[in-house]
């Protein structure tokens, strides 16, 4: 039987961490494209068991000279401009659609089964309802906006080129190695140092969904997941996020005061978002395992091991 091979970019994120982590213990050979200029060179390093190629997104077409013709799945997660004013800007998000179409070049020539691309929710835009592929796509960022681009060209690309495509939104995920302005990780470290919490009204409804059962989800996808399907990623649960933020606090210390209402609501805040996961689940067998309680008790353990 085959050996099944993953090349992966972006492994440097939360998502792309727990994918590695997730990979090696079905026992898939990793290799995952780093940036140079990454300031986690050191976290991939502690996995004796990958291989580390030095490439940015720009490099891509580069890459196949240096590795073999043999790989199963594809992984694309890199994405340049994912928050504040880079995710309008224009230029940059459309590099981003020109480096995703090096990627699926890149699947083919290394001998890749199926593509698998990371979207977001931003490629609907503001729903009131589950989020599914049959959900319209109405997005305003431009980072969205590409997104939903390099979704559509690339499949259609891939599939020219005989490879399954799959491509998963991902909606709010959480965990060790998220990144410092998140609402989750800002928010416990701002609890661990016994601070008080000031923040909105709390009326958002939300999904969350740890990361390693997001890395769980991509995998199946990828091993299991229908050619051309789009698949929503979350926990497909939804509740106030003042009540995530409850959990958080009571898992540090319940004595901490919580000042709901402090924080006015961003511009265009978005107020529902929630995965439909039934395609997911039916298609793959994915179902997440941890709890948001239980997620957090893992993020605050690594935060106190020192990250």
């Amino acid at each position: 039987m085959k050996k099944e091979k993953a090349i992966i970019t972006g492994g440097t994120g939360m998502i792309g961490i727990a994918l590695i982590q997730c990979l090696l213990a079905n026992h898939v050979e990793v290799t995952v494209l780093m940036n140079p200029n990454s300031n986690r060179k050191a976290v991939l390093e502690q996995f004796k068991d990958i291989q580390i190629v030095l490439a940015d997104m720009s490099q891509l077409k580069q890459v196949e000279t240096i590795l073999p013709k043999d790989y199963t799945y594809f992984f694309h997660l890199a994405w340049m401009g994912t928050f504040g004013d880079s995710r309008n800007d224009m230029y940059l998000q459309t590099k981003n659609i020109e480096y995703t179409l090096d990627a699926v070049k890149l699947a083919k020539a290394l001998g890749c089964e199926v593509f698998l691309g990371t979207g977001s929710q931003a490629e609907y835009g503001p729903v009131k309802e589950k989020m599914s592929a049959e959900t319209p796509t109405n997005p305003v960022t431009g980072y969205g906006i590409a997104k939903l681009c390099a979704n559509r060209m690339s499949r259609i690309y891939a599939q020219s080129l005989g490879l399954r495509h799959i491509w998963v939104r991902v909606l709010s995920v959480f965990g060790p190695y998220d990144g410092q302005g998140t609402m989750v990780m800002s928010g416990l470290r701002n609890m661990l140092a016994g601070h008080e919490g000031k923040y909105t009204k709390g009326e958002q409804m939300w999904d969350y969904l740890y990361c390693e059962d997001a890395a769980q989800a991509l995998y199946q996808a990828a091993k299991n997941g229908k050619d051309g399907k789009i698949y929503p990623l979350g926990s497909g649960e939804v509740k106030p996020l003042k009540e995530y933020i409850e959990i958080m606090r009571d898992n540090v210390d319940p004595n901490l005061s919580l000042d709901f209402g402090a924080v006015p609501y961003y511009p265009n805040q978005v107020m529902y978002m929630c995965a439909d996961i039934e395609d997911l689940k039916k298609d793959t067998g994915f179902e997440p395992e941890h709890t948001f309680d239980e997620g957090i008790k893992k993020t605050i353990q690594w935060i106190k091991e020192g990250d």
